[in-house]
């Protein structure tokens, strides 16, 4: 019988042989995806041999090869990093079988069925560590027997079987494509909630103690943000993320194909339909990340404006930016942000000005001898009626609510513009703060706002009325009898 290594060393060389002939190219997708397959069962299998050789190690083993734990050793052996080297460590700890002092055999396994799963290929050490990982946490709150029928269950569900089949024990049959390392995850932390249910409130302390969020140094004008938030803090954001991000649909499309009439289907509006949405794709550039960005900053706007936020120094959280006044009406040079570590171009100065106060410092040698305040923020009813009129943000293909847009003056305040419905108009935060170098103009016709896009959006570079602007007021009266 070959010894482990030679077997080893025979797989290794069929395997260089198959990457080295060049043989997959040329295969079908079916094919292709039969070798996945199959790739995937021989990794496991790979994955089970490492953590079988290093949970049968006796202590000190490290040290015979000149390492200072199993960690480094695993390493230079796999030619892996620390993380992967750690994540076979604990995958050994699950399934490492203890020797009985009493008649020198090896014990069961922790995780005795999860173990047999592992050996058969039906689990890596991925999936391995995401089923143990929450009932591991529990600790011995979580009973023996409990563990094991836990342990059972989950083995057949790596595996695809039935849970009845997999906790009574039976003959199991498939009934499922085996479960992935997430969907072992989700059952995992299911069954830690029923079986340790007083587990949360110490889990809940510990993650407490656990939340942080700090603001980098700026590099490359950017900040970096990280920390570790709450699950319920991050439920909240991503809900708020995905109402700015997330366009409006009306669902799924039904199944087959349905004609309608061209004037049904376009509605009153069909000659402009396609300067009202974005059906290239064109409009929105931005990726994933960065529309939760925005999302985030909108929010905050949102929250320091809030009433119920508390105030700072007798005012709500404000952001202040300070900018010469020469520069700001020259529209060039720098701002600067208190607090911040470095300079901001004056369009974030302009932004911020245009839906917020003014207040104007006059300083003479270091002494303030001037202040004088314009107030520029659009009133609570002018937002709602502004939010009724446009319903969402003005431009072409974006769909974030008004209710969340900032109100931007579109004849700017500094040249005479007033603070007024008519001159008001619902911008996302950032396609107002894109504004002045996206290509998109802004004017109102008659209290009406129109709106008009670079040559590359249309051509003819018309004024054009968004469609949420063109919904005809309709009043309802109410009688009595």
């Amino acid at each position: 019988m070959n010894s482990p290594d030679e077997v080893l060393e025979e797989v290794v060389s069929d395997l260089s042989g198959l990457v080295r002939a060049d043989s997959i190219v040329g295969l079908s997708d079916a094919e292709k995806l039969a070798v996945l397959r199959r790739a995937g069962e021989a990794l496991r299998l790979l994955e089970a041999v490492v953590v079988e050789t290093v949970s049968s190690v006796e202590p000190g083993f490290e040290d015979a090869f000149g390492c200072r734990s199993m960690n480094e050793l695993l390493q230079r052996a796999l030619l892996t990093d620390a993380s992967g080297a750690s994540r076979v460590v604990k995958a050994a700890r699950a399934v490492e079988r203890e020797i009985s002092l009493v008649s020198g055999e090896r014990l069961p396994a922790r995780w005795p069925a999860l173990r047999d799963a592992m050996l058969d290929g039906g689990i890596g050490v991925a999936g391995l560590l995401a089923a143990t990982g929450a009932l591991d946490q529990a600790a011995d709150r979580i009973g023996v027997e409990d563990r094991l029928r836990a342990d059972t269950h989950l083995a057949g569900y790596a595996r695809g079987f039935s849970a009845e089949a997999s906790d009574a024990g039976s003959e199991p049959q498939d009934l499922a494509p085996p479960a992935t390392p997430d969907d072992l995850r989700q059952a995992s932390q299911y069954l830690a909630m029923v079986l340790d249910p007083d587990g949360a409130e110490p889990t809940d302390r510990d993650a407490q103690h656990q939340r942080y969020l700090t603001i980098g140094r700026i590099r490359n004008g950017v900040h970096p943000l990280r920390g570790d938030i709450l699950p319920d803090t991050a439920a909240q954001l991503q809900l708020i993320m995905d109402a700015q991000s997330n366009p409006k649909v009306g669902g799924a499309p039904a199944p087959g194909v349905a004609f309608r009439p061209t004037e049904e289907a376009l509605g009153d509006d069909a000659d402009e339909d396609p300067f009202n949405a974005d059906p290239r794709n064109v409009i929105e550039p931005r990726t994933a990340g960065q529309k939760r960005h925005d999302a985030l900053a909108a929010a905050l706007g949102i929250a320091a404006r809030h009433h119920d936020m508390p105030t700072l120094a007798g005012a709500a959280p404000t952001l202040v930016v300070h900018v010469d006044a020469k520069d700001y009406a020259a529209g060039t040079g720098w701002a600067t942000i208190p607090g911040g570590d470095t300079s901001v171009p004056l369009s974030v100065a302009a932004h911020t000005g245009c839906t917020g106060t003014i207040q104007r410092v006059l300083f003479d040698e270091g002494r303030i001898i001037g202040i004088t305040v314009i107030d520029r923020v659009f009133t609570v009813h002018q937002r709602r009626a502004i939010i009724a009129r446009d319903k969402e943000c003005l431009i072409p293909g974006c769909h974030v609510s008004a209710s969340w847009c900032e109100i931007h003056h579109v004849t700017e305040h500094a040249r005479g513009g007033p603070t007024h419905t008519d001159n008001g108009v619902p911008l996302c935060w950032w396609h107002h703060r894109s504004l002045d170098h996206s290509g998109w103009e802004i004017r109102m016709a008659n209290g009406v706002p129109q709106i008009r896009g670079p040559a590359w959006w249309d051509p003819d570079r018309a004024w054009r009325t968004p469609r949420s602007t063109r919904t005809p007021l309709r009043v309802s009266a109410m009688t009595s009898r």
